[in-house]
């Protein structure tokens, strides 16, 4: 029995001794498998160090202390870690490893940018806590970086594709930027509770931040400023790194399809304090679908435009720039903007803003309540349809041209930037006075281009404007006591390439109290050609085919008879029944003369009379060719015989109430 207890010690001991041996045995392999880890990036040219090694095998925890890393090429970051704490490491292959969980403690990150002007960026990092990482045990092989901000960005986006991870937290990240003693771009950012959620070789589901703040330096010339921010609540869900990497990428140049890089950027708030008493809060920001085009999406270029001098930059160049960013937002889409409320205080008073939308179809601005010198300023909603920036940039970089003014073809390329706008519900002071002008509905849309020009149009306009005393043409209408006038127009035009047939139609104004017109107008053979010129002499020529269809006008009146009579009276010194009784004869006299080469005009004449002669009625008058009529033979008739003109139409008039 004693030789039996004896042997169990002697093996305890042997077992304990073997333990504490492997365990030394296991430790001294991974100082050398680190240490070999080390050696690989210092024999890439730069330095990298740590302090002491640890590994506990019963929890294949690995600690490393003290860790610098400084690469030769001086455009990558120099890193600095005080504690690395890995548990539950495994390495699958000679190229890879994973770990339950890594911990790093005091991290610092400096970066140098020396493209164009040195700028330096140091990121400071107490904590950062990463679970089921697994990761490369060296860089991802890169081309040599050339020392541009591009390449340095790229070289970072390939290291994120190697690795995975179901979260990484950072509690806090502070930043500060360093453009040089007394220069305009310094700044400090901090970012607090940063957590990525579900890492896998390059593609995030989601990264959110619950709060960004940072103070930036605008410092001019003996004008120094700063501004300073706050971001709270923003994520990003579903990056694509690899996505970015392609388009950075001057290899990938040739390819002109477009890579999803996130499905959706937001934030919840945004504050920005800049001059002082200025303040702008915006309560929500959504974009959706970010995706860059590699051919378009040409980086290097945008960020050469700016001199290193900061010089003002010539017409030409100007005009060169302003094409290389349109060149570069082709290469960018997004699907959607929405920015909610918003609202600026400065000390002339607070504009509020409730929304801000932009999609494929239109660009709005919704609830603007903003103060002018007169008064209150609102604006329901104000939108362009079918907006596209990069057109709108390339029309005004064809303006651009020094010492000529822009050619009517040039102004007209306007109709290509957008297919309409639209404006509601604007309420503002009328000038100095305490009325107010409305805008219930303006509305013009337009299509069909054929060249510059829009072969079909239409606009619609709802509003109430005040007479102006101070505007002599409309003092009858003031002394009528017509203090404001209703407007509500509906215009329309289009032409059809295949028949060559225009039409005008609808075409109402209504005056509210005063009256109501319409009108239709068709023209037959209108040719392509007059489409496609801004020459005034071209146009003319391209006229001579187009020949004149029916005409219809009708008229109700609403009042606007009795004010013609009593301006009349007063003018005449008669009575209101008096002036009226004149003017009709007037009328008929006229007629009488007209109508002796023209039996037609008789009906128009009496119809005119009658509408004068009883208030409340609508004139309706419709002129029908008689064979071919060119038009531009009717508009020289007009202006010379208006009698011969009127002869080649079948007059129709009727009055009615």
């Amino acid at each position: 029995m004693k030789r039996i207890l004896i042997g169990l010690i002697v093996a305890a001991v042997l077992a304990a001794g073997g333990w504490f041996g492997f365990n030394l045995y296991v430790q001294h392999r991974a100082t050398n498998e680190v240490e070999a880890a080390f050696e690989r990036m210092r024999s890439g040219g730069g330095k990298a160090g740590h302090g002491k090694i640890g590994f506990e095998l019963a929890t294949r925890t690995l600690t490393i202390e003290d860790v610098v890393i400084e690469p030769g090429q001086p455009e990558l970051a120099l890193l600095k870690i005080a504690k690395v704490t890995a548990l539950g490491v495994r390495q699958a292959d000679e190229d890879r490893f994973s770990a339950d969980s890594i911990e790093l403690g005091g991290v610092e990150v400096a970066i140098t940018y020396t493209d164009r002007t040195k700028v330096k960026a140091t990121y400071k990092i107490p904590q950062i806590a990463a679970r089921n990482f697994t990761g490369p045990t060296r860089a991802a092989n890169s081309a040599p970086l050339s020392g541009s901000l591009i390449d340095m960005y790229r070289f970072a986006l390939l290291q994120y594709a190697t690795v995975s991870a179901s979260s990484i937290m950072a509690p806090t990240i502070t930043v500060n930027v360093d453009a040089g003693t007394g220069k305009a771009g310094n700044g400090d950012f901090v970012y607090s509770g940063l957590a990525i959620q579900n890492i896998n070789r390059g593609k995030v589901e989601t990264a959110k931040t619950d709060r960004i703040t940072y103070t930036l330096d605008l410092t001019q010339p003996s004008k120094p400023a700063k501004m300073t921010g706050e971001l709270s609540g923003v994520a990003a869900y579903d990056f694509d790194a690899s996505a970015v990497a392609v388009a950075l990428d001057p290899q990938q140049s040739g390819d002109d399809s477009f890579h999803r890089i996130y499905r959706r950027l937001s934030a919840d708030s945004y504050t920005v304090t800049a001059a002082p008493g200025v303040r702008v809060q915006t309560d929500s920001i959504i974009v959706d679908d970010i995706a860059i085009r590699p051919s378009k999406f040409r980086l290097a270029e945008i960020m050469g435009l700016v001199p290193a001098d900061h010089a003002i930059l010539t017409p030409a160049q100007s005009r060169d720039s302003m094409v290389k960013i349109a060149d570069f937002l082709e290469g960018l889409q997004i699907g959607k903007i929405e920015i909610g409320k918003q609202s600026v205080e400065t000390p002339q008073g607070t504009a509020r803003l409730r929304a801000v939308r932009y999609d494929q179809t239109e660009f709005a601005l919704e609830g603007l309540d903003a103060p002018t010198p007169q008064g209150q300023l609102r604006v329901e909603r104000f939108a362009l349809k079918s907006f596209r920036m990069v057109d709108l940039i390339r029309w005004a970089a064809g303006l651009a041209n020094p010492g000529q003014p822009p050619s009517p073809d040039q102004m007209l390329g306007l109709f290509r930037v957008l297919e309409g706008a639209e404006i509601k519900g604007v309420v503002s002071p009328y000038k100095n006075t305490r009325q107010l002008f409305t805008i219930d509905t303006i509305s013009l849309n337009w299509g069909q281009l054929v060249g510059s020009i829009p072969s079909k149009a239409n606009l619609v306009v709802k509003m109430v404007t005040p007479t102006d005393p101070a505007n002599p043409a409309l003092q009858p209408l003031i002394m009528a006591g017509v203090d404001k006038l209703a407007i509500d127009l509906d215009l329309g035009a289009a032409w059809t390439e295949s028949s060559g047939a225009f039409a005008l139609a609808p075409a109402t104004i209504d005056l509210g109290n005063l009256a109501r017109a319409q009108a239709s107008l068709a023209l037959a053979k209108v040719p392509r050609g007059l489409f496609t010129t801004t020459d005034p002499m071209e146009a003319m020529s391209e006229m001579a085919p187009i020949e004149t269809g029916t005409l219809e006008l009708s008229l109700r009146d609403n009042g606007v008879v009795d004010l013609v009579v009593a301006q009349f009276s007063r003018m005449q010194n008669v009575s209101r029944d008096a002036a009226r009784s004149a003017i009709v004869e007037m009328i008929r006299a006229q007629g009488e003369r007209i109508a002796a080469s023209n039996v037609d005009v008789r009906v128009a004449v009496d119809a005119l009379a009658g509408f004068v002669q009883t208030s409340g009625q609508t004139l309706t008058i419709k002129l029908t060719p008689l064979g071919k009529v060119p038009m531009l033979q009717l508009v020289d008739a007009l202006n010379h015989e208006p009698i011969v003109a009127l002869a080649q139409f079948r007059i129709e008039a009727s009055t009615g109430m």
